[in-house]
């Protein structure tokens, strides 16, 4: 038996005995119970924070650029 079917088997003997022991249970109710929780807070996914990172740096180059527009405007300005 090679080195990487000993650990696939360990491995699958260990999430067999896991399967059978109180653990499993415990896992469940602490992801339900953190499930729970995180739904209370005012939390976004990654995905809408990267969207609105996205949307935010847009907005940043639109305004700079409009910065140096109005700079330019001024400029041609009577004085």
């Amino acid at each position: 038996m090679d080195k990487t079917n000993f650990f696939d088997n360990m491995q699958s003997r260990i999430n067999q005995a896991l399967e059978k022991t109180p653990a499993k249970d415990i896992e469940k109710n602490v992801k339900a119970m953190m499930s729970q929780g995180f739904s209370k807070l005012d939390l976004v996914t990654r995905e809408e924070f990267d969207i609105q990172a996205q949307v935010l740096a847009k907005t940043r180059d639109k305004l700079e650029a409009l910065e140096v527009r109005v700079a330019e405007l001024e400029a041609k300005l009577p004085k």
